[in-house]
């Protein structure tokens, strides 16, 4: 493992070339592999993005952050970079990660021993709102929203969804 000291230059050395891009470096991670090291980031768009992060903009920061590495020598000898995105198996553990899975279905294990399903919709200060979805289809329902405190919040997670269905596709069914 290399030594904290040398994890902070790659972050300061990283962070500006992230930053400068209007994206978030989520986390840093270095260590050796033999005679070289691996650098492994995760960066992210803006809390108040939504969507995910293109691969055209990833693979240019990546670059953009190889050249800053080398410039100041932020890792000793040879080392493999590699640039990543949170993805869905992120647990949301943060706001700024809530804020970011706005559109997303999310399963919420509440404190109380609940869960929470739906789409979420908004985030506004310590409140979620969960907009209804059939469970079983993923569909966007009617009805009313579900608000929950995320100070009521366990533990979070973004369902995974195939292929995004909303209530104003025109679909053609057979049948």
């Amino acid at each position: 493992m290399v030594a904290p000291a040398g994890t902070q230059r790659v972050r300061e050395a990283a962070e500006a070339v992230v930053r400068a891009a209007g994206l978030v470096l989520e986390d840093v991670v270095v260590t050796r592999a033999g005679r070289r090291s691996v650098v492994r980031l995760v960066i992210d768009l803006d809390d108040d993005a939504v969507g995910s992060l293109d691969l055209d903009t990833l693979a240019d920061v990546s670059r953009d952050v190889g050249t800053r590495l080398d410039e100041v020598d932020a890792v000793e000898g040879e080392y493999t970079l590699e640039v990543s995105t949170p993805g869905t198996s992120r647990p949301l553990t943060e706001l700024r990660h809530f804020k970011r899975a706005r559109t997303r279905l999310v399963r919420l294990s509440l404190t109380d021993g609940t869960t929470a399903f739906g789409r979420l919709r908004a985030v506004d200060g310590g409140t979620l709102e969960l907009g209804p979805v059939d469970q079983a289809t993923g569909r966007d329902t009617a009805g009313e929203p579900t608000r929950v405190a995320l100070a009521d919040v366990a533990r979070g997670t973004v369902e995974v969804e195939l292929s995004r269905v909303t209530n104003d596709d025109d679909t053609d069914e057979e049948g």
